[in-house]
């Protein structure tokens, strides 16, 4: 079994913490028509919240590199695996060639440790998107492996502003640092972070002039947690999400993501002074750092786009879905507990679970005695068993149902593989591959089959995947 392989390779030999090389800070690098990039997964040595940590970095870098490319364009990736265990990367977003999509299994082979595996990237559309593994992914991407791909359009899409990529993610470090067993655990919940990072750090800070515009790409990188960011002093302009531009910009207190989703946003910083980067819920509020403008004034205006493109969706309002799932999980193996026993009164049911309430029993919950579940209602069949179908060029409507009366009821962050859709029931359109399904709601979305090949659907909290949250769908030429 795949999970006794990796024990395995946890057990063997790695060198001390003290002897490896030290973590560096993300960089940007830029990428041609035609360029070909060395991307290498390794262990670092890395310091968080005082405790040294031996993580993972692509190319040495927590985050990994940004890597800036053009639509359109088409550059290779040859991977190196030097971690102590098997590994993959997978092109969160892209519409790419199915057999470099980077799910082990089902599009290629996992790449073993000191192997390489070459990936063919082709960007037929611009945005922000993000590389990370698929094998554990609750483990591996908690280490750090994880990085941003900015697709610039072929045409002019921004007005000038200073640019900067923001990684959102949190790490949960116990006495013995950043531990991990044999088995997938916080199964129940997801692993929630007691450390909150932003570019790897704890301490982040950007300094700007003042009145100067910035736009920020904000990746929502973590296991679980979603992030409600906001810049505290500063309105933030929403411009894009996932694969586009909004069809109209719009103004926000602040913006929510899910593990997988992305947010392009504006801010205007028009006095000097610190402005605290917030991430802020019903529950608590935390500091995620910080933005110190200072210097002679820049002066720029600042209003919301109208964008040219629009999307007729009508014919698709108010009709039966082509498909509808349930999200639902099966908790027997813990003894039946249910949400009730948890102190989730069935009409107490909160659409987002912000933290970790239950830590000792997400702690002991397993990918073997917690079973979630995506289950087709047509059919009854769960996960892998599965068998959904289209064409190239089908358009269909898919819809997640979240059951509020599910044993643990939470939000799913669903994903699709290949393909982009639009979300039914929001007035402002942008193409995405990542939602968030609210416990106890539904929510329509309109996909888009472009891509041929043999695509995963799954919840993107780590370990929910890997505790059976996941289903493949086909799409013929």
């Amino acid at each position: 079994m795949r999970w006794f392989i990796v024990a395995v390779l946890l057990a063997g030999c790695v060198l001390p913490v003290s002897e490896l090389q030290k973590a560096g800070e993300m960089q940007g690098v830029i990428l041609d028509d035609g360029a070909r990039f060395s991307l290498v997964a390794a262990p670092v040595k890395n310091e968080l919240a005082g405790v040294s940590l031996e993580m993972f970095a692509y190319n040495g870098q927590v985050p990994g590199p940004i890597l800036r490319v053009r639509q359109n364009s088409t550059i290779t990736v040859n991977f190196t695996n030097n971690l102590p265990m098997e590994s993959t990367v997978h092109w969160h977003g892209l519409r790419l060639e199915n057999k470099y999509d980077g799910v082990p299994d089902v599009t290629q082979g996992a790449v073993q440790p000191g192997k390489s595996f070459e990936y063919k990237l082709t960007f037929p559309d611009y945005g922000l998107y993000w590389y990370h593994p698929h094998t554990r992914e609750d483990l591996q991407q908690e280490k750090g492996l994880a990085g941003v791909i900015l697709v610039e359009p072929i045409e002019k899409a921004f007005v000038p502003a200073k640019e900067e990529v923001l990684v959102l993610d949190d790490v949960l470090i116990t006495e013995g640092g950043l531990e991990f067993g044999e088995r997938v655990d916080h199964a129940l919940m997801g692993r929630f972070g007691n450390v909150m990072l932003v570019n790897g750090k704890a301490n982040y800070s950007l300094n700007v002039k003042t009145g100067e515009r910035v736009r920020f790409f904000i990746v929502d990188v973590a296991n679980t947690r979603l992030f409600n960011f906001s810049i505290e002093g500063a309105r933030l302009k929403v411009v894009g999400a996932d694969s586009e531009l909004y069809q109209d910009e719009f103004f926000a207190p602040a913006v929510v993501l899910a593990p997988g989703e992305r947010v392009i946003v504006e801010a205007v910083f028009e006095r000097p002074g610190v402005y605290r980067l917030m991430h802020k819920h019903p529950h608590a509020a935390y500091v995620l750092g910080e933005v110190i403008v200072s210097g002679e004034e820049v002066k720029v205006t600042d209003s919301a786009r109208k964008n040219k493109w629009a999307y007729d969706v009508s014919e698709y309002v108010n009709r039966a879905p082509d498909f509808a799932f349930e999200l639902d999980v099966d908790m027997q193996m813990m003894g039946g507990m249910n949400h009730a026993m948890m102190g989730h009164g069935a009409g107490r049911v909160e659409p987002i679970e912000w933290e970790d309430t239950m830590q000792m029993m997400n702690a002991h919950s397993t990918d073997k005695n917690t079973r979630w579940i995506i289950r087709e209602v047509a059919s009854g069949r769960e996960n892998m068993d599965i068998s959904l179908t289209a064409k190239v060029g089908d358009v269909k409507m898919l819809r997640f149902t979240n059951l509020k009366d599910s044993a643990h009821p939470m939000q799913h962050p669903i994903h699709l593989h290949g393909q982009r859709f639009l979300v039914l029931g929001e007035k402002n359109s942008v193409w995405k591959d990542t939602v968030i399904v609210p416990a106890g709601e539904s929510v329509d979305v309109l996909v888009e089959f472009t891509n041929p090949g043999k695509w995963m659907m799954h919840c993107h909290i780590a370990e929910h995947l890997h505790a059976g949250m996941m289903a493949m769908f086909d799409v013929s030429a």
